[in-house]
């Protein structure tokens, strides 16, 4: 089985699993899949997409970059930045990603705004919440709605949602009481925008261990590595 033929099957094997979770759920709404491509090289990515893959995520800024540059169908994906975003790689990021889904602070956002209204560009965009108040995650803590708040009104920044990571825990209820939590959050931040706001709809949640329990919780977009490419430092 080649590169291409793999990635195809373990992604209907994904897409047949979320349909299949939502059955036993209250939310039926389309699952974003976002195929983490971190570690991986230009031609797996190339398959992925050859394969169906329209969104694919990376963690690093300069990594990324030495990619995208290799890739013929690279204006063919959208590309997420998704890891934590150093204050040094903002410029870069803004340049190179579609998107960015890991704005941890009011700082942050401040900075990227203010690249992306220099370079005349509007960034999609998700705020990344510590729902689970791990300290050794980024985020904002979900109690600093004002901060939350606040890069909602940023001119080059549309804010489509919420993202978080799931508690280090094989415990499914722990992931599942943080997942309801950040849709319970966002509802809350929806309910303090003026009239005529557009409404936050994107709940980034879950990866490979527990994007099920995401979706299941509400989730409408979910990064997915290990169970589309296999374990990392391994090319199927």
């Amino acid at each position: 089985m080649n590169p291409e033929q793999g990635i195809r099957k373990n992604l209907l094997r994904i897409q047949e699993k979320i349909l299949s979770a939502q059955e036993t759920s209250e939310f039926s709404h389309p699952i974003t899949i976002v195929g983490v491509t971190k570690t991986h090289p230009p031609e797996i990515i190339t398959a992925a997409i050859n394969a169906g893959l329209t969104n694919i995520g990376e963690n690093r800024v300069q990594e990324a970059l030495d990619k995208f540059n290799k890739l013929q169908v690279v204006n063919r994906i959208t590309k997420h930045m998704i890891g934590h975003l150093q204050s040094n790689k903002i410029n870069k990021a803004v340049e190179t990603f579609d998107r960015i889904d890991t704005i941890d602070s009011k700082k942050l956002a401040n900075k990227i705004n203010k690249r992306a209204v220099q370079l005349n560009k509007t960034i999609p965009a998700l705020l990344e919440i510590n729902i689970s108040g791990e300290k050794q995650k980024y985020g904002f803590p979900p109690e600093e709605i004002d901060d939350i708040l606040s890069c909602l009104e940023k001119e080059n920044l549309k804010i489509e949602g919420l993202m978080t990571i799931g508690p280090l825990t094989e415990n499914q209820q722990d992931s599942r009481i943080s997942f309801s939590r950040l849709r319970l959050l966002l509802k809350n931040i929806n309910g303090q925008l003026p009239d005529g706001h557009t409404k936050l709809k994107t709940l980034s949640m879950g990866m490979s261990n527990d994007y099920l329990i995401g979706v299941k919780e509400g989730s409408t977009m979910v990064r997915i590595g290990t169970a589309i490419f296999g374990p990392r430092g391994t090319h199927i």
